[in-house]
């Protein structure tokens, strides 16, 4: 919901001040039984609320993704989707994309880039690239300017070296990493910028699904780098571009 929308409506006199009240009591939230969309999170947070889609049903997210089309939403944004739920929501929304690597589906226009600033997701190998690639689409999504650098991982780390000129751009560097996560701690060493750790679950047995990863990286030695879950590439966007909104709004403070 745009509050701003509402009050001008009614400085305008298009809308009653009843109207109105009932459009501001009512529309924070619409509770459809299963799930209640938050239509308040934007205002709040500067962020509209993601659909996650990882055990949810295919008729439910298009219940979801019907009623967010109902309430105006332009963009919408989903993680975690099966391409057989993907198919399921394009019978209520035929514009909606899909990205096969990140499970991600979205509907508008990739978002201009609108924060000062860059972010860097850098991931070791290409089994990684999953959990990098929601990252970068997240961030992008929010409105950030994101550059990917993939398959630089540590058992070649001449790889990684020639590209320390865009961890010098960015205003804040995402590593994701499987195996024994090594990466974040690298690049948390090569770099003054924060640095998000994202473990994965990718590795053999002694791995235990990304848990030795994610212990290295809570434990790593470069002091700036900060820890998400596993397999959290979502997570890791959403802390980017939270960081990256320290640097301001692109335009501001121009004439």
């Amino acid at each position: 919901m745009d509050t701003a929308k509402i009050l001008q409506e009614l400085a305008d006199g298009h809308i009653s001040v009843q109207e109105a009240e009932r459009k501001l009591k009512t529309e924070p939230f619409d509770d459809l039984g299963y799930a209640k969309i938050d239509y308040h999170r934007e205002i709040r947070t500067g962020v509209p609320e993601i659909i996650y889609c990882e055990g949810k049903t295919a008729g439910q997210i298009c219940g979801i993704v019907e009623n967010m089309l109902a309430h105006g939403a332009e963009r919408i944004f989903g993680t975690r989707c099966s391409r057989e739920k993907y198919e399921a929501v394009r019978s209520v929304c035929p514009d909606m994309e899909y990205d096969e690597t990140s499970r991600i589906v979205s509907r508008g226009t990739p978002a201009e880039p609108s924060n000062n600033g860059k972010i860097a997701v850098a991931c070791a190998g290409t089994s990684d690239l999953p959990v990098a690639r929601e990252a970068a689409l997240t961030a992008r999504f929010l409105g950030n300017e994101v550059e990917e650098i993939y398959d630089v991982g540590v058992a070649g780390i001449h790889r990684l070296l020639a590209k320390l000129d865009v961890l010098a751009q960015a205003n804040v560097v995402i590593a994701v990493a499987g195996m024994e996560g090594a990466l974040a701690s690298v690049i948390g060493g090569l770099t003054d910028k924060p640095v998000i750790a994202v473990p994965t679950s990718v590795g053999y047995g002694a791995g235990a699904g990304g848990l030795a990863a994610l212990l290295a990286m809570l434990n790593s030695c470069a002091s700036g780098v900060s820890v998400v879950n596993i397999d959290n590439g979502f997570g890791a966007g959403y802390m980017a571009h939270s960081i990256n909104c320290l640097a301001g709004r692109r335009g501001e403070g121009k004439q």
